[in-house]
């Protein structure tokens, strides 16, 4: 049987973790009790004959009233809070003495008081939370429904003409003397993410019926304006529609949207009718966003909700179990009393979000899923994929045939002198090794990202909250691992094979293609549209892609720049790959001419341009961060990611140019790189050293249990953060290739980054849980204006 403090640490919601009843603190201080207890009954071991009998009388319902008995061991008291905030706050007042050390006893009363004010409290503070925001989805939704109802009436009437075949849109009767307010532009305040979100999980458009025709909206109550940020007026307030434009195909199609639109309005004012009335059309496609909109606001909102109740009935098991315990400690009957009160305090009699929650339900039922009662709990309620015990024998599978492969490939590459230094195969260590090397560091990466989930999921740190990932493109470590090892043994299998071929007297010219198969077969599984190989991880994968190399165009969230963090310890990979592509793309394999792409300019400076870019687009996205968000810090950000540049820039030219001035200035501007990236590591993406900290010089909050691992891995973080020593040093193993020495201080660069991300999103847990953060706010598309607006 589990015992209920692993049960209530295992479901309890990470993020509210300290607004629970701290159920650990009341079992100390009912120890206390207990170990006083044992103490008393030690030295009085006899009872008193007048004891037992007046214990046996008070057994008997014959001579008194027990609840009269039960009701004067404790009275507790019920007063509002001097504060003004119109919450009720519980004090207990011992009447007789309960236990024998008294002063225990009041301490622990003191404690479960505490807690029941602070439950009581942060359930009325969330509950009003969603409750707002329930009542503004509310408006929202008749809002969507009116909208909606006009395209229904649209096809119902069958109207078409010529003016508007072009696009699908409901035209809106306004007056023409409030026309100037149309040309006012947007603001682009909302959140990219949560949008882009619902678009990737595939969630259907609306399902409104497709017309080319706009239709006249003439109820009196309902009168409409504008699209893009302009104003409409819709059941007696002004609204704006306000549609998340934060990435360059929204933002240019935005523009040449409201430039169509002027036209037309412009076009159409000048033949006003004679009421003053003029036509302006609301775009379905804008209409469909918003619903998307509205529908991930609903999924948040429930699943909110969701969390509140958990909140509830884990802290009411919590109040029962530890009364039980402590009526089983002092032998007294604490429970019926204390907790008839906990059952009538706030958190427990209220069942406004009960309410509120079968009216989402039925919101989302009824609007999103056509009546579909079992397809709407599959948006608000979505089943985690269950843990195959096939994916386990699998990895063990591809773990096994992976050894065997490798250390058939050392043995063979050891008796062909291969990796030694001066050998006479230099031309494979220039063409097929980079490919080894390039899978070898990208699923060293993947198997450490796996370890990071696995130790994410052990200190409880909601990553996938965090990464905002849907329930089906989250990768399970076992998952990972899993793609892990078959890679790798579909790669060592293929590099065996070739180095055998070439072993066995097969020349260059004819097994060297095998590399660039391998390559461009891996390509083309990353781009597979049909749903296998995790597609919507790797087309997830893709996305964040491509908002890194576009990031100053696109809003940067939490998950782009940790990727990016991550490709700036893969700049020798992307070296590689690039070095890769030039070789077969420009047919230097087939004439055998590996030093081309090293020789031709272009390509050498393209090679340097490889080395920045990492840097580069992690500096881009702290700009768009700053200049979304407007914080210095994120300039400070960017100051680092500029110095890594300048470091890298005076490594690739004492390359060149191996001079004592260049040695100089690359030992200065390196160190200066690092000293500003330990600083970041520690201080603000690890949120250590904190001087006043309950923790010397680590933070108050620390998810694992040794602080000495906490000091350890700062040793460690500075140290791999020194790997640049070997450019001014140019140490290497005897006897071997250079090339293979790089790939090992790549390879310590990677352990340094998969090491320092476990630290990183510990601190943005840390963070979300100090502000209560566990459901994203998603923006919503109707927006109220003023008149002066």
């Amino acid at each position: 049987m589990v015992k209920f403090t692993k049960q209530f640490e295992g479901q309890l919601v990470p993020e509210w973790k300290d607004a629970f009843v701290d159920y650990s603190q009341l079992k100390k201080d009912l120890k206390k009790i207990h170990l006083f207890t044992n103490r008393v009954e030690k030295k009085h071991k006899e009872t008193s004959l007048i004891g037992t009998i007046k214990s046996s009388f008070g057994k008997l319902s014959l001579f008194g009233n027990k609840q009269w008995e039960r009701s004067r061991v404790i009275q507790v008291h019920r007063k509002l809070a001097s504060s003004g905030s119109n919450s009720d706050v519980y004090e207990t007042e011992l009447l007789e003495k309960i236990a024998d050390d008294t002063d225990a006893a009041k301490e622990f009363f003191v404690c479960l008081d505490a807690q029941l004010n602070k439950v009581n409290q942060f359930y009325k503070s969330k509950e009003k939370e969603f409750l707002e925001r329930g009542e503004c989805l509310k408006k929202q939704m008749e809002i969507l429904i009116e909208l909606k109802d006009a395209f229904n009436q649209k096809q119902a009437n069958g109207e078409s003409t010529q003016e508007s075949k072009e696009d699908d849109s409901i035209s809106c009767t306004i007056s023409c003397e409030e026309d100037s307010i149309r040309g006012r532009t947007e603001e682009m305040q909302l959140q990219e993410s949560c949008l882009e979100d619902l678009e990737n999980n595939g969630e259907e458009a609306m399902e409104s019926p497709g017309s080319e025709e706009p239709i006249k909206l003439n109820s009196e109550d309902t009168k409409l304006r504008t699209v893009s940020g302009r104003v409409f007026s819709c059941q007696g307030k002004n609204l704006k529609i306000k549609i998340p434009l934060t990435n360059p195909s929204r933002t240019f199609s935005a523009i040449s949207y409201l430039i169509k639109e002027d036209l037309i309005n412009q076009s159409s004012s000048k033949k006003c009718g004679p009421d003053g009335a003029n036509k302006l059309r609301i775009s379905k496609k804008k209409l469909s966003h918003a619903e998307k909109m509205i529908k991930g606001a609903l999924t948040e909102l429930y699943k909110g909700l969701n969390y509140l109740k958990t909140y509830r009935n884990l802290n009411m098991l919590a109040f029962m179990n530890i009364l039980k315990k402590f009526d089983k400690v002092t032998g007294k009957q604490i429970l019926p009393i204390y907790l008839k009160v906990v059952e009538s305090s706030y958190f427990n009699s209220s069942d406004k979000v009960i309410i509120l929650s079968d009216e989402v339900e039925e919101w989302f039922i009824k609007h999103f899923a056509g009546e579909n009662r079992r397809k709407a709990m599959k948006y608000l309620k979505p089943h985690h994929r269950k843990e195959s015990h096939s994916v386990t024998f699998f990895i063990g599978l591809f773990t096994g045939c992976f050894v065997a492969l490798l250390a058939g490939y050392i043995i063979v590459a050891h008796l062909t002198g291969m990796y030694r230094k001066h050998s006479e195969n230099t031309f494979y260590m220039e063409t097929a090794y980079p490919v080894l090397s390039m899978f070898g560091l990208l699923f060293l990466h993947l198997f450490l990202y796996g370890c990071n989930i696995f130790m994410w999921r052990k200190a409880r740190i909601n990553y996938s909250f965090i990464f905002e990932l849907g329930s089906e493109n989250e990768l399970k470590y076992r998952d990972v691992f899993l793609i892990c090892t078959a890679s790798m043994s579909a790669i060592a299998g293929v590099m065996f094979l070739h180095l055998s071929l070439l072993a066995k007297g097969y020349s260059f010219r004819q097994v060297q293609v095998i590399p660039g198969l391998l390559l461009l077969v891996f390509l083309l599984i990353l781009i597979f549209p049909l749903n296998i190989f995790y597609k919507s991880s790797r087309y997830r994968l893709i996305t964040v892609i491509r908002n890194i190399v576009f990031s100053p165009l696109y809003k940067v969230v939490m998950l782009d720049f940790f990727m990016a963090d991550q490709l700036c310890s893969q700049v020798p990979m992307l070296r590689n790959l690039e070095y890769i592509a030039c070789y077969y793309i420009t047919g230097s394999y087939a004439t055998q001419d590996y030093g081309y792409c090293m020789r031709v300019k272009y390509y050498r400076d393209l090679a340097y341009a490889v080395s920045f870019l990492p840097y580069y687009w992690r500096a881009m996205q702290c700009a768009r961060r700053w200049f979304d968000e407007g914080e210095t810090s994120h300039l400070v950000n960017l100051g680092k990611y500029v110095s890594a540049m300048l470091a890298a820039g005076t490594k690739v030219a004492y390359e060149k140019e191996r001079s004592i001035g260049w040695l100089c200035l690359v030992v200065a501007m390196s160190s200066v790189a690092t000293i500003y990236q330990l600083y970041w590591d520690f201080v603000k993406d690890w949120g250590l050293l904190q001087q006043n900290s309950n923790n010397p010089w680590l933070r108050n909050q620390l998810m694992l249990r040794q602080k000495s691992i906490y000091y350890f891995s700062m040793v460690l973080n500075l140290v791999l953060r020194l790997a640049w020593l070997q450019t001014v040093l140019h140490s290497s193993f005897e006897h071997v290739d250079y090339r293979v020495t790089g790939l090992f201080l790549a390879a310590l660069e990677v352990i340094r980054r998969g090491h320092w991300n476990f630290y990183r999103l510990e601190n943005e847990h840390l963070n979300n849980a100090g502000k209560f953060r566990a459901v994203k706010t998603v923006p919503l598309p109707f927006r109220e204006v003023d008149e002066e607006d």
